[in-house]
């Protein structure tokens, strides 16, 4: 499962085969088709759901060690830089780098994608919500974080430089902690 997941994260959906995931992960064809009878959808579909649990437990443990979503914000960009600079640029998002490749020709794995997305948007509307940020707009910064940390993977990726990582972050964290510090005005905390 490890090496379906990694490749999956480095090549996407297509770009990666049966024989290649048989042969990284050291285990005999017959036994993926034995945990995974529906083949390589059903091997991508289970990288997907255990991907989405780790990172939304790391989502839950950032959380739970600040109240503030601005913080969390940089901790969770910081990572994703310190990620594609281990990998050399070569893994981006566990879920973008496939969710993007399939989104209009696979509605499984589409649909797998969009619910990691909209729990992890679930989980930061619901910090900003904790912070005093009423529902409908901490809906909106949810996505407009979760949108901008993908938008700057692939832009880091592209440029192999984890700077528009870090910026982006900043500017996501500055928006949250607006957001959540009342300065922005009841308008927008609407």
């Amino acid at each position: 499962m490890a090496a379906a997941t990694g490749l999956f994260r480095r090549q996407g959906y297509s770009g990666t085969g049966l024989k290649q995931i048989v042969a990284e992960g050291g285990a005999p064809l017959g036994s993926l088709y034995y945990f995974f009878p529906g083949g390589k959808l059903d091997l991508a579909l289970n990288a997907v759901a255990r991907t989405a649990a780790r990172y939304e437990k790391l989502l839950d443990r950032v959380f739970a060690q600040t109240t503030d979503t601005g913080a969390a914000a940089i901790k969770w960009f910081s990572w994703a830089a310190r990620a594609l600079e281990e990998s050399d640029f070569a893994d981006g998002c566990p879920i973008g780098t496939v969710a993007c490749e399939i989104a209009s020709t696979n509605d499984a794995l589409r649909e797998a994608s969009q619910a990691v997305f909209d729990s992890w948007r679930s989980r930061v509307a619901a910090q900003l919500v904790r912070e005093g940020v009423r529902p409908a707009h901490a809906r909106r910064l949810a996505t407009f974080a979760v949108a901008s940390l993908e938008g700057a993977i692939m832009v880091s990726r592209i440029q192999r430089s984890t700077q528009p990582l870090r910026d982006t972050g900043r500017i996501v964290a500055d928006t949250l902690r607006t957001a959540t510090s009342g300065t922005a005005g009841h308008g927008d905390r609407q």
